[in-house]
């Protein structure tokens, strides 16, 4: 097995650890620190930190994985399978979560994976006609546009984690501003980012129809 497969494995390998960490919750309130000064407090959330590394460090490999393929010829149909599957596997185990803890908008998680199964389908249909579809811009611009949305929302939360449990800042002032957050809704922050996950993906899989229609057109017409 080639470097390149080795470290994409790696990514895959380091999905249920990241994911055991990313499904811990992001807003844990002290209630007794809470009681005491009667300003919304919350406990530090480690688990967040550790899964954002986690998530950095398997998005790092995402970068070198390719790296290495094509600088040293590694190039294999088993990495051209894996790799993107990797990929996918965690910004949507990513994106999922924050669907359930209320970071992001479940209808935009379900616009984004329906962009990703859409496409993916599509290439599906192209390998079997012997066409092979290559990256666009617009889809690398949308992988860089979700995982730089995926770390500043693991940062927001940290941040949050650490203002409001008095690692940084004070009781008071801008403290008391960051904290006040509603931790059941979405915030206009969050959802700013949301939408330009959303968006920029929506963009980037019009863009991979618009290009490559005669594919569907093509399948739509009955083969005599």
């Amino acid at each position: 097995m080639t470097t390149a497969n080795k470290i994409t494995l790696t990514r895959i390998a380091m999905i249920p650890f990241f994911l055991y960490f990313a499904s811990q919750p992001m807003f844990i309130h002290d209630k007794a620190a809470q009681a005491q000064t009667m300003v919304p407090t919350f406990v530090f959330p480690t688990a967040t930190v550790i899964a954002l590394i986690l998530f950095c460090v398997a998005s790092f490999t995402d970068f070198l994985d390719g790296y290495v393929a094509r600088k040293y010829n590694q190039v294999t149909d088993f990495g051209k399978f894996v790799d993107p599957l990797a990929d996918k596997l965690l910004v949507s185990s990513a994106l999922i979560l924050f669907a359930e803890q209320g970071a992001v908008a479940g209808w935009m998680v379900c616009v984004i994976l329906a962009r990703e199964l859409i496409i993916t389908s599509l290439r599906v249909v192209a390998a079997n006609k012997g066409r092979v579809l290559a990256a666009t811009w617009t889809g690398k611009v949308k992988t860089c546009v979700q995982i730089g949305g995926i770390i500043l929302i693991y940062l927001y939360y940290i941040l949050i984690g650490a203002a409001g449990s008095g690692m940084i800042g004070g009781a008071d002032g801008w403290t008391s501003v960051v904290v006040t957050v509603n931790s059941n809704g979405v915030d206009s922050l969050l959802s700013l980012i949301g939408w330009v996950m959303t968006l920029v993906t929506l963009y980037s899989g019009f863009d991979y129809l618009r290009k490559n229609w005669d594919i569907i057109k093509d399948g739509a017409v009955k083969q005599k």
